[in-house]
């Protein structure tokens, strides 16, 4: 893990640049981690993932949510049929 200080990143953002294409660069001021430089591809799959993952958690958190008010889902067919999609 490579960790860089915001003052001296400053000289060498290129090179910095080029070193997160294997790995993140953590930017620090105070000895604490407070950005990172990563590959723009690795940042836009941990974007769809996390996407990806908030959906299925709000999915689950309906489902719950149906249970605990005790009700019943409306099958997928019925709401194609209804809308006039099949």
């Amino acid at each position: 893990m490579d960790r860089v200080t915001i003052t001296a990143a400053r000289d060498r953002l290129s090179t910095l640049v080029d070193r997160a294409r294997t790995a993140p660069v953590y930017l620090t001021r105070r000895d604490r981690e407070v950005a990172a430089i990563v590959d723009a591809d690795v940042l836009r799959r941990l974007l769809d993932d996390a996407e990806e993952l908030a959906d299925i958690r709000a999915a689950a958190a309906a489902q719950d949510e149906a249970e605990r008010l005790d009700e019943v889902p409306v099958p997928w067919d019925e709401v194609r049929r209804d809308l006039g999609l099949s």
